[in-house]
C-alpha cells in the first residue's frame, strides 16, 4: 500500500472511530488491527557496491565496476498482532502493549541502481547480467546487515507511540501508556 494510501487508511480508521457512538472505545482502538501493517518510517539509502577480479592469476587484464544502489526501507508494526489482551482501558486511561516495531519491506528500484564505473581490460569479458545481480544481492544484504546502524526501528518506534497516542486523544483518552512487547512501558499525556 502507498505511502498516501496508508495515511488515508489511518484518517479513515480515526474518523470512523470518532464519529462512530456505537462500539467502546475499546473496541475503536482494536478497530486498528484492520490496518494490518503501519508504516511509520521510511528511510532512503544508498549503497556502493564495487567489484574488481584482477586477482585471477589465469585471466590477463583487469575488470572493475562500481555501482551505486538506492534502497527504500519501510519500518513499521504489525497491527495484525494486537488482541484484546494488549488492550487495558480504565476511565480516562489506556494502556496498549504493541508489537516491537519491524523492517516492513526492503526494495530496490530498478531506476536507482546506477552503473558508475565500469573498466574492462582489453582481452577480458563485461561483467555479466547474473555478476550484476549478484553484486545487488551483495549490496542487499550489506544493508540489511546496517539496518541497526540506521536507526530506522527506533525512528519507527516513537513515530507509532505518537501515531497510536494521538489516535487515542482523539477517542478521549488522557492518560496514555504504550509499551512495546520488547520494551519497558512509558507514559505520554
Amino acid at each position: 500500500m502507498s505511502k498516501f494510501g496508508q495515511y488515508l487508511t489511518g484518517l479513515l480508521l480515526l474518523l470512523l472511530a470518532g464519529c462512530s457512538s456505537s462500539l467502546p472505545r475499546e473496541e475503536k482502538v482494536l478497530a486498528i488491527k484492520e490496518m494490518g501493517a503501519l508504516a511509520t518510517t521510511e528511510y532512503t539509502i544508498t549503497k556502493i557496491v564495487k567489484a574488481s577480479d584482477n586477482q585471477t592469476w589465469y585471466k590477463v587484464g583487469d575488470r572493475k565496476i562500481l555501482l551505486s544502489v538506492e534502497a527504500n526501507l519501510k519500518a513499521g508494526i504489525d497491527l495484525t498482532q494486537l488482541s484484546e489482551d494488549d488492550i487495558t482501558t480504565s476511565g480516562n486511561s489506556i494502556q496498549i502493549k504493541l508489537p516491537p516495531p519491524k523492517i516492513l519491506s526492503l526494495q530496490l528500484p530498478p531506476e536507482k541502481i546506477r552503473m558508475e564505473y565500469e573498466e574492462v581490460g582489453l582481452l577480458r569479458s563485461e561483467f555479466s547480467q547474473q555478476e550484476r545481480m549478484d553484486l545487488l544481492a551483495q549490496a542487499e544484504k550489506q544493508i540489511e546487515a546496517a539496518i541497526p546502524e540506521t536507526g530506522i526501528l527506533e525512528t519507527s518506534r516513537t513515530h507509532t507511540r505518537e501515531w497510536i497516542t494521538r489516535f487515542c486523544q482523539q477517542l478521549g483518552y488522557e492518560d496514555i501508556k504504550i509499551e512495546f512487547t520488547d520494551q519497558p512501558a512509558s507514559i505520554l499525556r
